[in-house]
């Protein structure tokens, strides 16, 4: 019985050291996007997304394109912060939870506002968290060419997301 009581702290302390561990990756990815350090961003992106994109020179080559294709159309992020992270879990022998954030963009006159959510994944060998848009796990044909026979019981909420006119 105390081996029991034993072990299930220790898997709730490695949980919160897990969920903490997520919330300063998905940080530091957040912040790296922000900057355009694009060797963090895919350091922290799922593996089977930049293999899809063409690996990782080739994601670099295609993000700083459509970075600075947003940026000569006006796009600007005036926010980026990841404000929670949802309890880890354990299935199909990963760790996961899901990252929820809060971006601002101004573009053409108008302010957008978004919370958006990530799917965690815990790659235990390199002991960080990969990052995947939760919106794509309801895109089958996408998560079987990503991630094959992806299940999961997480319930992650939709994005959210308005839109404010800019006044002068």
């Amino acid at each position: 019985m105390l081996l029991l009581v034993c072990n299930s702290i220790s898997f709730a302390q490695d949980k919160s050291e897990l969920k903490a561990q997520a919330l300063k990756d998905a940080k530091a990815t957040s912040q790296a996007t922000l900057k355009f350090d694009f060797n963090t961003v895919l350091k922290h992106t799922y593996p089977g997304v930049v293999t899809l994109m063409g690996g990782k020179e080739k994601a670099i080559t295609l993000l700083e394109s459509t970075f600075n294709s947003m940026s000569q159309e006006g796009f600007v992020f005036e926010k980026a912060d990841i404000t929670s992270v949802s309890d880890v879990i354990f299935e199909q022998d990963q760790y996961r939870c899901y990252v929820e954030s809060y971006n601002q963009i101004v573009m053409n006159n108008l302010r957008i506002k978004s919370k958006a959510f990530l799917l965690g994944i815990y790659d235990a060998d390199l002991k960080y968290w990969y990052f995947i848009e939760a919106k794509q796990v309801k895109n089958s044909a996408l998560m079987e060419q990503v991630f094959p026979n992806f299940k999961t019981s997480l319930i992650i909420p939709d994005n959210e997301m308005i839109q404010e006119k800019i006044e002068d």
